[in-house]
């Protein structure tokens, strides 16, 4: 097939789901032509390793200025911050060239930053099929939006509970227009995409409640496409893992892990120093805010420590005991659980960390609800070497059968094969 892949940010190990997805359709042998925005040379360097795995790259700079002035532009207006930080002029121009110049079979737009960008390439479609009815074999392109989240159902979440002011006064200010957009978007693609049920149900709560969405024909589907692992990049190692070392990971300054950080050093470590005094707890994602960076200095002497950008996650998850995802709040599948699991690393983690996927606590993982119940679960991994070993194994043998890349990308191979047989309407 014909795939333009539309992502409005680049691709790159951290963006792990479009990165993974765009590479796994041109192995398989499928023509993607990736139209993205950077931001900075790293991120240009990164679209250029695209292009030597064989995927066509069509992309433009976006500055932050222009971002800035994006977001300026929504403020009066009813367009999330989100679905406006990445327009850019030159993109469309681009775009619509790239379309203009190939036969492409199906066009798949990822997230609510590229929401406005799958409208506007719907208008330049109809458009386009209206003026060459008579040369169109009645087919069209479909397009697929790929939420990825519902932005609206973590809005809600860090409303109630971030611990990052700047996490809770943009979430306020951008809920009600968040899920006037996303109820609106549900509707208007050939397919819609999420990364887990819990997502999909709340889109389609907001989408009920729409009063424009109950009166037009609501017969598109919203599809779970599940987020995956690289499984030869997320291995296990055979190297010794660090006496009483923790790891948690992720980008650090996301609101829900700068909550999460805050959680587990206030509330959940002193239940474990007071334990086993010499536990380490390392930190691990780049950008951390201050208050994340702050709690390295405030704790003992060499008791956490806070990387900030690392090369590679791997090597820290094959140092440590054990992996803690205290998440308080979230949407999706969660990335930094999965990762840890295909590393053999046993997890413990929030009912709100695992609750998009289909863990079983005990076996896979486990669960630790509140800081009492999350210091016990961890102390138990911490102690017990034999349960360390039969819950690392399990995570690597579950992540292999629900969420290898390969196996995702042959189910998205599927939808664009349905949609792209569908004569038109």
């Amino acid at each position: 097939m014909n795939i333009l892949f539309l992502v409005p940010y680049t691709p790159t190990l951290i963006r792990t789901r479009p990165y993974n997805l765009v590479r796994g359709l041109a192995r398989r042998g499928h023509a993607v032509t990736l139209a993205t925005l950077w931001e900075n040379e790293s991120e240009r360097a990164a679209l250029t390793q695209l292009e030597r795995a064989g995927i066509r790259v069509v992309s433009t700079r976006l500055t932050k200025p222009r971002a800035f002035w994006n977001m300026l532009r929504a403020l009066p207006s009813r367009i999330p911050l989100q679905a406006a930080y990445c327009w850019q002029p030159e993109f469309l121009r681009n775009t619509q060239h790239a379309i203009r110049n190939s036969q492409f079979d199906v066009i798949h737009v990822e997230h609510l930053r590229g929401a406005k960008y799958a409208l506007w390439l719907q208008n330049v479609l109809r458009n386009t099929q209206h003026a060459s009815r008579t040369t169109d074999y009645g087919l069209r392109i479909p397009v697929v939006w790929d939420s990825v989240d519902c932005i609206s159902h973590l809005f809600e979440q860090a409303a109630r509970h971030s611990r990052s002011p700047f996490g809770r006064f943009v979430t306020r200010l951008e809920l009600a227009r968040t899920r006037r957009y996303e109820a609106m978007l549900v509707d208007r693609f050939d397919r819609v995409l999420v990364t887990s049920p819990i997502d999909a149900a709340a889109l389609t709560e907001l989408a009920s409640r729409n009063t424009q969405h109950a009166i037009c024909n609501t017969h598109h589907a919203i599809d779970v496409l599940p987020n995956g692992v690289d499984l030869e990049y997320f291995t296990p190692s055979p190297a010794p893992r660090d006496p009483d070392t923790i790891v948690f990971t992720g980008k650090m300054s996301y609101h829900a892990n700068v909550t999460a950080a805050l959680f587990l050093v206030n509330d959940i470590m002193p239940l474990i120093w007071r334990e086993r005094p010499g536990v380490r707890l390392q930190i691990v994602g780049k950008d951390p805010q201050s208050q994340v960076r702050n709690l390295a200095i405030r704790a003992p002497q060499s008791s956490i420590c806070v990387t900030g950008a690392v090369p590679d996650i791997p090597p820290y998850l094959w140092q440590a005991q054990v992996a803690v995802v205290p998440i308080v709040y979230g949407a999706g599948s969660q990335f930094k659980v999965l990762e840890a699991m295909a590393c053999g690393t046993p997890v413990v983690a929030t009912p709100q960390a695992v609750s998009a996927l289909q863990v079983t606590d005990g076996e896979h993982l486990l669960v630790g609800d509140g800081a009492a119940a999350f210091a016990r679960q961890t102390l138990r991994l911490l102690q017990d070497a034999e349960l360390r070993r039969r819950i690392g194994t399990a995570g690597r043998q579950f992540v292999e059968c629900n969420h290898d890349w390969n196996k995702i990308v042959e189910r998205l191979e599927e939808i664009y094969q349905q949609l792209s047989d569908r004569p038109v309407a």
